[in-house]
């Protein structure tokens, strides 16, 4: 696989939708694209279906995560699972749908399938992960109350809808 040539960065658009709850977990979601109308209803539904295998088993950690479904400028759609495990540890799965550079069957933007590369997100992806980091930390284990942590203040604090790259 070789990749693809080098583009200038353009910005995307970061949208926060509620969290959901999935296979007893709570799910943050963001989305990312250059399409002002939004991502298809039918891919995010499809990313949804295919959310549950892509979640770790339970270890006593708080149940949550999030979500970055990321729909490219080609045919491509890339789902990002980020589950808190561990106590204060990131687990990642992703899955890939309509890119079959990455495995996918075809270039149909709803066939999700698991992904095996170790990969955890491009330049748009990323921007959720840092915001995620501190609001865990804040909310989940802060020095002044950490037998007391707060999933509701946490799955409450997600990151400012607007563009990809503008934080610095």
């Amino acid at each position: 696989m070789t990749a693809p040539a080098a583009q200038p960065f353009a910005e995307k658009l970061l949208t926060v939708l509620p969290p959901v709850e999935v296979a007893g977990r709570w799910i943050k979601r963001y989305h990312v694209t250059a399409d002002p109308a939004g991502i298809a209803p039918e891919v995010a539904r499809a990313a949804h279906a295919v959310l549950p295998g892509l979640l770790p088993e339970p270890d006593g950690t708080p149940p949550a995560a999030f979500t970055v479904l990321h729909r490219g400028g080609d045919d491509g759609a890339y789902l990002n699972v980020y589950s808190w495990v561990w106590d204060n540890v990131l687990h990642f799965r992703g899955a890939a749908a309509g890119q079959p550079v990455l495995g996918c069957p075809d270039d149909d933007p709803t066939h999700f399938v698991p992904t095996d590369r170790p990969w955890i997100g491009c330049v748009w992806e990323l921007p959720p992960i840092l915001h995620e980091r501190d609001a865990w930390v804040r909310h989940m284990l802060a020095p002044r109350a950490p037998e007391v942590p707060d999933l509701a203040a946490y799955l409450a604090d997600s990151a400012a809808e607007g563009t990809t790259g503008g934080r610095s």
